[in-house]
């Protein structure tokens, strides 16, 4: 079955940079576009960055220039680099696979989610 495991996050200061890093397992990851979603509390969780079988990449705005997202289809590896992080950055940040090549056919499987905290 579909695994998705993530690693990385914890407490950085304002500024700062932290690298994630999402293990996939049980399907073929080279076919399918993936993402990097966040929540934080009390809040709705957000769509900040996907990437298609392609290379393709999309930012949310509000991470747009700071963070960025890579594939390794050979490791089966998804990360996010995130630099000049803010403290509204703090939420949980889960690592997602698409439902096919393209983002647009949206999510269907999550991973447990690891925390990111950014104090000012």
């Amino acid at each position: 079955q579909v695994q998705l495991v993530e690693s990385g996050g914890g407490s950085v200061q304002s500024g700062g940079s932290l690298r994630l890093s999402c293990a996939a397992s049980g399907y073929t990851y080279s076919n399918y576009c993936m993402g990097w979603f966040r929540q934080a509390s009390g809040k709705d969780r957000e769509s900040i960055a996907t990437i298609n079988r392609y290379g393709g990449t999309g930012y949310a705005d509000s991470v747009k220039g700071r963070f960025t997202i890579s594939r390794d289809n050979a490791k089966n590896m998804l990360y996010l680099q995130m630099n000049s992080l803010k403290p509204e950055d703090t939420a949980m940040y889960y690592c997602a696979r698409g439902r096919g090549a393209y983002c647009v056919q949206g999510f269907g499987d999550w991973g447990q989610g690891t925390q990111v905290t950014v104090s000012s």
